[in-house]
């Protein structure tokens, strides 16, 4: 079903990085900040935040990032591996807001080629909607340096692990620690046997996308530009394929967290009116006051074990669980009612069409434009910034469960946007996938 390659990338020159690969890799784009970019690009004269945040105004900067990259090529910081290779990619991490001491997990995953395929074709399913203005700036960066820069992130299924004894088969390359905390081991996959039994592993499968749509949107179209300015490029030219950070969505060992909601602006909020309003659909559990925010995450967790649940806090310190009536009849409710079933019991959903749209008015394109909203991560800082006046409610989720994801890509629907929180991101810099139509992918 899914059809993926392995690569022959650009890769940096470890011999000549005196910092080693953390000095060059950065964070997926959409998450820096102008202050750490600033940090990142003054940490080595080659990081790759210059390429996928280049500095310019207006369209330049696309045009400084296709210059950099290119001068970069000339003097030897970046090399091409002729040898087709799978990278595997293991990261140790302790999970966000841990305690310190808290066990570290690992995930292990891959890098390879992915087919670009529409979504139409259900070999590559995604599971959140995307906007626009992010397509438009990656697409620009595309044309402008035709590599894919940035790793998206799949899931496939292999729930006996018969790709694992395939992937330990790699030779170390490096091994390194992000600022985040977190222990990257990169290894390097190239045994053809190994990379066959890879192949032929992930082709039983369909792919998730866990991170990366706009990111594999902007590849699907830039290859389809490609395609029509090209006539006659080969089936297995490099613009038609999309660089993709793979891992076993059935391994036990594969967390993921909650994206919260922190709604602000709002014209007019009554805490005591989201209550009542909220009691016809949802039993209310008021918890005491002034609890933080560890103890709110934890009674939105023992709810989660009995149904859909979700926490609203005030920042007067009340705090309340919202889990939906087991009596509730989704399917004639004024607004979950036109959505499909298997999205209506998703918590998520339930937040975005049952309380955000009909409860406070924010609308879909409000809610798409995230005119009132803001999707932190760390609940406790969250908390801490409500309870000091910032914002009128704060929403803390449970995550959505990667069986829930599959089950609602797998029909063909989608949930809003930041519906999952996947941790760690993968680094960008690991790795670069030129899109070159003449030069052909192995396979």
């Amino acid at each position: 079903m899914a059809n993926i390659a392995p690569l022959t990338p650009l890769r940096y020159d470890l011999g000549r990085l005196s910092g080693g690969l953390s000095s060059v890799v950065a964070p997926p784009y959409d998450v820096i900040s102008p202050s750490e970019r600033e940090v990142l690009a003054a940490r080595e004269p080659h990081n790759v935040v210059r390429l996928i945040l280049p500095e310019g105004e207006g369209d330049t900067r696309y045009a400084h990032a296709a210059e950099s990259l290119g001068a970069w090529r000339r003097d030897g910081a970046l090399v091409r591996d002729e040898q087709p290779a799978f990278y595997r990619h293991d990261q140790t991490f302790a999970p966000p807001g841990a305690p310190a001491g808290a066990p570290r997990i690992r995930r292990r995953g891959f890098l390879a080629l992915v087919r670009l395929v529409p979504f139409s074709d259900r070999m590559v399913l995604p599971h959140e909607r995307t906007l626009s203005g992010p397509k438009e700036d990656r697409l620009k960066l595309f044309r402008a340096t035709r590599t894919n820069l940035s790793p998206g992130f799949m899931l496939y299924r292999d729930a006996r692990r018969e790709l694992d004894a395939a992937l330990d088969a790699g030779d170390p390359i490096a091994e390194f620690d992000t600022p985040d905390g977190v222990h990257h081991a990169l290894a390097k996959v190239g045994r053809p046997d190994a990379v066959r039994a890879i192949v032929e592993g992930v082709a039983r499968s369909t792919l998730l996308i866990a991170d990366g749509h706009h990111r594999y949107e902007t590849a699907l179209r830039y290859s389809q530009e490609v395609d029509e300015a090209t006539p006659g490029a080969s089936p297995r030219g490099e613009h038609r394929f999309f660089m993709t950070f793979l891992v076993n969505g059935d391994d036990p060992d594969l967390v993921v967290f909650p994206t919260h909601r922190h709604v602000h602006s709002l014209p007019s909020f009554s805490f005591k009116s989201l209550e009542r309003d909220a009691a016809g659909l949802f039993h209310v559990e008021s918890l005491p006051r002034d609890l933080p925010a560890d103890a709110i995450v934890a009674a939105l967790a023992s709810a989660g074990r009995r149904g859909p649940s979700l926490a609203a806090a005030s920042g007067d310190g009340r705090a309340v669980v919202l889990t939906l009536r087991v009596e509730a009849d989704l399917s004639v409710h004024p607004t979950l009612g036109h959505r499909p079933a298997v999205l209506r019991r998703t918590d998520v959903t339930l937040l975005h069409t049952g309380v955000l749209e009909p409860l406070l008015g924010i609308t879909p394109a409000a809610q798409a434009a995230k005119t009132n909203l803001w999707y932190p991560q760390d609940a406790r800082a969250a908390l801490a910034e409500l309870r000091a006046g910032k914002g009128n409610v704060l929403f803390l989720m449970n995550a959505t469960p990667v069986a829930r994801v599959r089950e609602v890509a797998e029909a063909g629907e989608v949930m809003p946007q930041k519906s999952t929180f996947f941790y760690p991101k993968v680094p960008t810099g690991l790795a670069i996938h030129t899109l070159d139509p003449a030069r052909q992918v192995a396979g």
